[in-house]
């Protein structure tokens, strides 16, 4: 029975003439309704824009990444003086792979070099960085064109080298680079690989070697510059945040470093990184969710309002059609639909809106306001036009209950 009700075209005929007769107040209806989901839209597609943005600033990196960096001493520790610089080696590199191994599911040194690379008569300098081959996870490398380092460049020593997209286009245009050899300080180094990195340009202008080959050709040492870890994904937010606290004192301790000297030894760690941003996104949320909900419960209202003043206004009309034999539920049923028609369409035309201009400004955001792709998710608008159209039924059908009560000579009696 309430399928034919819903498709009685004599209903909807009847539904569509009341809206045109009384086009101010569908209007005013309508309104309501689609500026509190044009709001609410805004809201959570900044929200999630601003997200976009946190998750961007790490987006080239692993998000369980950890890096162990060192510096000068700014505090005497042990008898040994201020200004101490401290110098991390494959000892300790070692001693982090034994000592944390089961925490661990990526490691990597890093050396930094500038070098000039050339290739026949071009040549430029590059931000070179010699690393292991967990490095490429650690940072995320896409692999173009053949392979990243492995163990046997290690062990070897091999003149091997990865190249960023860039690199190659400087050096090579659009001829083939993979397996062609370039000069790299000095020395020939065999091209394997060609990189792209989600982190920018700077990240593809640069080119990978292993750590091995550099310790030997520039400086003959067993020096590195950081220790990249990442560590086992297993482990909870608190959990990686306690093991990064740990691998700090520890190095202290070897390192001989006053444990509150903060500029001679830091581990940054995303776990850190991670739950600052899980917070403020949560805070945000609550606020934007707090300021959403107030804007659909005034749409709610206002819905009600207009429906009450409707219903009172078609008093008299309710009282002929049941003088003229229609039941309450038929009266009720077309008040609802109506209701629950301008509802839908206008929370619809809110979400289109709302989406529309969330595009059309989005790009121009991110540079000053931090909001990168601010977009809302379908569910939660969704979400948010159900609760509105439900609304718009029992906007409807309290009201249309209450006049359908009432017996026609006193509805036609009705001011």
């Amino acid at each position: 029975q309430s399928t034919i009700i819903m498709f009685d075209l004599d209903r909807w005929r009847e539904i569509f003439q009341s809206i045109n007769k009384n086009r101010l107040r569908s209007v005013m209806s309508g309104f309501t309704v689609a500026f509190a989901i044009l709001l609410f839209t805004l809201l959570f597609g900044v929200a999630s824009g601003l997200g976009n943005f946190f998750k961007s600033a790490f987006a080239d990196d692993a998000q369980n990444m950890m890096f162990v960096r060192v510096w000068k001493t700014t505090k005497p520790y042990k008898g040994l003086q201020t200004g101490r610089a401290i110098q991390l080696k494959n000892t300790d590199y070692n001693y982090v792979t034994d000592e944390y191994e089961d925490k661990i599911q990526y490691q990597s040194a890093r050396i930094y070099k500038n070098f000039s690379i050339k290739y026949k008569n071009k040549a430029s300098t590059f931000n070179v960085r010699a690393v292991h081959p967990d490095h490429q996870f650690l940072e995320k490398t896409i692999m173009d064109e053949g392979r990243y380092l492995n163990e046997r460049d290690i062990r070897e020593k091999s003149k091997v080298i990865v190249i960023g997209r860039l690199v190659k286009n400087d050096l090579f245009g659009e001829k083939l680079a993979l397996g062609k050899r370039v000069n790299v300080n000095g020395s020939s180094f065999l091209i394997i690989g060609i990189f792209s990195d989600e982190g920018g340009d700077n990240e593809e202008r640069m080119a990978y070697i292993p750590v091995s080959t550099a310790q030997m050709m520039y400086g003959n040492n067993d020096y590195i510059s950081q220790i990249n870890l990442g560590y086992n994904p297993n482990l909870s937010t608190d959990a990686a945040i306690a093991f990064g606290k740990k691998v700090e004192r520890d190095m202290r301790k070897k390192l001989n470093i006053h444990p509150d000297d903060q500029s001679a030894l830091s581990v940054r760690n995303m776990a850190e990184a991670n739950k600052f941003v899980s917070i403020l996104m949560f805070a945000l949320y609550l606020i934007i969710g707090f300021i959403g909900s107030g804007t659909l419960i005034a749409g709610i209202i206002g819905i009600s309002n207009i429906m009450i003043f409707v219903i009172k206004e078609r008093t008299k009309e309710f009282g002929i059609r049941k003088a003229l034999g229609a039941t309450p539920g038929s009266i009720i049923g077309m008040v609802v639909q109506e209701s629950v028609l301008i509802t839908t369409l206008a929370g619809y035309f809110g979400l289109m809106l709302g989406t529309y201009i969330l595009s059309a400004i989005g790009n121009s955001l991110e540079e000053k306001y931090f909001i990168k792709d601010p977009t809302v998710s379908p569910g939660i608008v969704i979400g948010a036009t159900v609760i509105l159209i439900l609304s718009g039924l029992i906007a409807g059908y309290v009201p249309a209950k209450r006049a359908a009560r009432i017996k026609p000579i006193e509805a036609l009696r009705a001011d």
